[in-house]
C-alpha cells in the first residue's frame, strides 16, 4: 500500500543528503514532490535519478530565507500538483566556532537561513496546505532540527541555539494550529551525526580540533553514539515518513529523537 497516494510534499534542501531520501521515500510512497534548493545543478540531477518513480518529481530553484521566492516556490507546487500536504523543512547549514570567534554576521546567517527559513516555510504554506487537509486527513509540517536543538556542544553556540529555537517553533505551532483547527500536524527530527555532507563538516572538525587524521576522526564521531556509528539519510527519511504519514495521526508538538542513543547518556 503507498501510505502517501494522492497527497504533494514539498521539501526544501532537497537536492542532496537528508531531503533527497526523504524525496526517494515519499515518491516510492506514491507523493508527488517538489525539491527545492539553491543548488541548481543537484536539484536537477536528483530529479533525473529519482524520475520513473511512482510518484512526480519536479524541482525549482529557492532561496529559504526570501520571502518572495517561498511565495514563488509554493505557487509552483500548487500549480504543478494541484495542492499540498506536507512540507518538510529540511534547509538548513552547520558551522562550528566559539563564542569568542562567532561574528556577529554568522550568527545572524545561522539564525536566517535554520530558523527564518521554516518561519517562512510554514506561513507559506498554511493557506493552501489548510485547504488540502480533509478532516481525517491531517496536513503533516516536519521540522529538521537536531540533537543540537536538545542538548548544549561547545563551540557550537550558533548553532545550537539556532536548532534550539526550530524546537521550540515546532512546539507552539503544533498547539496553535490545533487550537484554530487548521488539521495540521507539526512535529520536529532531532537526528544525531548523519553520514551526509554536513556530516561530513562534523567530522573535520573533530579532525581538527583533535588533531586526528580523518578516518581516526569519523571513528571518534561514531563513537560519540551509543550504537557506535553514524546514521544514514535513509534512516531519517523512514522517520519523516512517519511523521508525514497518516500512522502519526496522534502525534503533533513531538520532538522525535533519531540519534544512535547520543542524548541518552
Amino acid at each position: 500500500m503507498s501510505e502517501l497516494k494522492g497527497k504533494t510534499a514539498f521539501i526544501s534542501g532537497g537536492s542532496r543528503g537528508i531531503g533527497a531520501s526523504i524525496a526517494s521515500l515519499f515518491l516510492d510512497e506514491g507523493a508527488n514532490v517538489l525539491i527545492t534548493d539553491i543548488l541548481e545543478e543537484e536539484g536537477v540531477r536528483t530529479v533525473e535519478n529519482l524520475s520513473g518513480k511512482k510518484g512526480n518529481i519536479s524541482f525549482i530553484s529557492h532561496d529559504v530565507t526570501d520571502e518572495d521566492s517561498w511565495k514563488e516556490a509554493v505557487s509552483y507546487c500548487i500549480n504543478e500538483f494541484g495542492g499540498l500536504n506536507i512540507l518538510v523543512n529540511n534547509a538548513g547549514i552547520y558551522s562550528s566556532s566559539t563564542v569568542e570567534e562567532t561574528s556577529i554576521e554568522e550568527w545572524k546567517k545561522m539564525f536566517t537561513v535554520n530558523v527564518e527559513g521554516v518561519f517562512l516555510g510554514t506561513k507559506s504554506v498554511l493557506e493552501e496546505m489548510k485547504k488540502s487537509s480533509l478532516d481525517n486527513d491531517s496536513g503533516s509540517i516536519v521540522n529538521l532540527s537536531s540533537i543540537a536543538g536538545l542538548v548544549g556542544s561547545a563551540g557550537h553556540g550558533a548553532y545550537t541555539a539556532s536548532k534550539g529555537a526550530v524546537k521550540l517553533f515546532t512546539k507552539s505551532c503544533a498547539i496553535e494550529f490545533a487550537d484554530l483547527d487548521y488539521n495540521i500536524r507539526v512535529n520536529s527530527i532531532h537526528p544525531g551525526v548523519i553520514e551526509t555532507k554536513m556530516g561530513a563538516q562534523v567530522v573535520s572538525n573533530v579532525s581538527e580540533n583533535l588533531e586526528l587524521g580523518n578516518n581516526e576522526a569519523k571513528e571518534m564521531t561514531a563513537l560519540m553514539h551509543p550504537v557506535k556509528r553514524m546514521g544514514v539519510p535513509e534512516e531519517i527519511a523512514q522517520l519523516a515518513l512517519f511523521l508525514a504519514s497518516n500512522r502519526s495521526s496522534f502525534i503533533t508538538g513531538a520532538e522525535m529523537v533519531i540519534d544512535g542513543g547520543f542524548t541518552a547518556k
